[in-house]
């Protein structure tokens, strides 16, 4: 017997596949074309022209900001970097082999307990948070980095734009272009994914009217799931015990003999290619020929042609966003904290949607247990 609802028979989906679960503006893809569309624009168009600044400015308020409203964005996400003091000092005190998404995790629940307006639920309010929000995510992974490995807490440069200024706390150098350019693309690549598993927790979390730190806070560990944000992280482990090209073919056939998931490769949504991948993999060829070792790349392209080959999957965004990570100079662990860093934007945009027009998100889940057990006594038991 099944769970009705007025007498209407329930339908199940495992893992709510196929199920609309809400309206939304914000994003929009076509899983059988290969289509990410941002407020309308597709995302080819935005990682070749557009900035990441320019990305959040366009998924909060739906258009691409003029001249001088970009000029205030950036003034504003700049002046609100600075860390309060009593998350510094968390950040100094955190063990060095802390999984780093464990400290972002941590780090958002205290920036909302020295937020004044935490308790401000109002829209203006929302919107600020939203913005220090954006603003300290890359303060926050970059100083926990440099904190544990040479024990410096650098401060971030307001002259900065947003990509530039996080490689440059990570490093205390400012970056090249080029570097700069790459991670600002990767940025835009990730900011937002429609009801992705993170945006959808942050989103329930916002729908029972808590905080947008609560909200954030729920999608940050949503997406330190491997499902989920960690895949690119899976990818790097992969290339880094592969070692060489000649390693490559021999590896990937004895993971597809065992029956296990060569990551990077399939997607939920997508029956194509992801299209957030081809733009990767031009950074990581430009970034290997650039320092003159193209390792990574070609492993990566090779792993890329056997799968195809032999199991007709084509690369997501994770497979090559590894390999141009780890040109950038960027550990592996923190992989996933860049993904928050940039997703950040979306899941925003997603909660104040949500607080826009709000309706509690109670599903019901099918009941498949017993029933006519009764109660037996203890002595009976």
């Amino acid at each position: 017997m099944s769970n009705t609802v007025a007498d209407a028979p329930l339908t199940f989906s495992r893992g709510l596949d196929g199920i609309v679960a809400g309206q939304s503006a914000i994003c929009f893809i076509d899983g059988t074309k290969g289509e990410l569309v941002y407020r309308g624009i597709n995302i080819d168009e935005l990682a070749i022209n557009a900035s990441f600044e320019e990305v959040v400015y366009l998924l909060w308020h739906g258009t691409l900001p003029k001249k001088e409203e970009l000029l205030k964005f950036q003034k504003e996400l700049g002046s609100n970097r600075a860390l309060p003091e009593p998350v510094i000092t968390f950040l100094k005190s955190t063990p060095k082999k802390a999984n780093p998404m464990d400290v972002l995790r941590t780090a958002v629940s205290l920036l909302g307990l020295y937020d004044e307006e935490a308790k401000n639920n109002s829209i203006e309010a929302n919107w600020r948070k939203a913005l220090r929000l954006v603003a300290r995510f890359p303060a926050i992974v970059a100083n926990f980095h440099t904190l544990r490995t040479n024990g410096d807490f650098i401060r971030p440069d307001p002259a900065l734009g947003h990509s530039a200024n996080f490689l440059y706390m990570m490093n205390g150098v400012e970056p090249g272009e080029m570097a700069s350019k790459t991670f600002d693309c990767a940025l835009v690549l990730h900011a937002d994914h429609e009801f992705n598993a993170s945006t959808f927790s942050a989103r329930v979390t916002a729908a029972t009217l808590s905080d947008i730190y609560s909200a954030m806070t729920s999608a940050v560990g949503t997406l330190k799931g491997s499902l989920h944000g960690g895949a690119n992280e899976n990818v790097m482990h992969m290339l880094t015990a592969i070692k060489t090209l000649g390693n490559v073919e021999p590896y990937v056939q004895k993971m597809l003999a065992d029956k296990k998931k060569v990551p990077g490769f399939g997607h939920r949504v997508y029956k194509v290619e992801d299209p957030r991948a081809k733009h990767l993999r031009r950074f990581s060829k430009k970034l290997g020929e650039t320092i003159r070792n193209l390792r990574w790349y070609e492993m990566s392209e090779k792993i890329e042609e056997l799968v195809k080959k032999e199991k007709g999957l084509v690369p997501n965004v994770d497979f090559y966003s590894a390999s141009t990570y780890h040109y950038l100079g960027i550990p592996t662990d923190l992989f996933t904290p860049i993904f928050a860093m940039s997703r950040i934007a979306g899941w925003t945009a997603h909660v104040m949607e949500q607080y826009s027009d709000n309706r509690l998100i109670r599903p019901i889940s099918e009941y498949v247990g017993k029933r006519e057990a009764h109660f037996v006594p203890l002595e009976e038991r």
